[in-house]
């Protein structure tokens, strides 16, 4: 069976924050997770840093599919306006490298996690800690997030008939 390496993405234009995971056989193994922390400035200036960062990324860890974050409803329109042009640019840097796109709501990425789909950040960044075995240091909010992401993928897929066929 081969490996799959899925990219999971928590985009924001200020802050995306990334993390990739690979599985093989049932197992998750951690590869590497951060945020793409774009300069202050113009929102097509912030955007095209994100899509650069998110090429770099499946370039250099040999992504083959990517698991994003729905949008979903904000107070603010106006956040939520930004926060679908940060997923719209990941989306289609990933599927111009060919990688196949998966979504998934913000609760059911929590429930895959930890169990609830309220559950806190602070709960969120316990669990991926635990489930991916990581040790020390710091794990940034948005990098936890994108590697529940990804595990949210992993599990999800792996439930299914065919995962590679599947397009969220």
């Amino acid at each position: 069976m081969n490996p799959v390496r899925v990219l999971g993405i928590d985009p924001g234009t200020r802050s995306t924050g990334y993390g990739l995971v690979e599985a093989v056989q049932g197992r998750i193994a951690y590869i590497a997770s951060g945020c793409i922390r774009p300069a202050a400035g113009a929102m097509a200036e912030r955007l095209g840093e994100i899509q650069a960062g998110i090429s770099e990324l499946i370039a250099a860890h040999g992504a083959n599919q990517l698991a994003i974050e729905e949008v979903f409803m904000s107070r603010n329109p106006q956040a939520a306006l930004k926060l679908g042009q940060a997923r719209g640019v990941a989306m289609a840097t990933a599927v111009a490298a060919g990688l196949a796109v998966f979504e998934y709501a913000p609760r059911t990425v929590k429930k895959a996690v930890v169990g609830t789909g309220g559950a806190t950040k602070a709960q969120v960044q316990h669990m991926v800690r635990i489930l991916l075995n990581l040790r020390g240091g710091r794990l940034a909010a948005d990098a936890a997030d994108a590697l529940a992401i990804a595990i949210c993928h992993v599990n999800t897929a792996s439930q299914d008939v065919g995962m590679a066929d599947r397009n969220g």
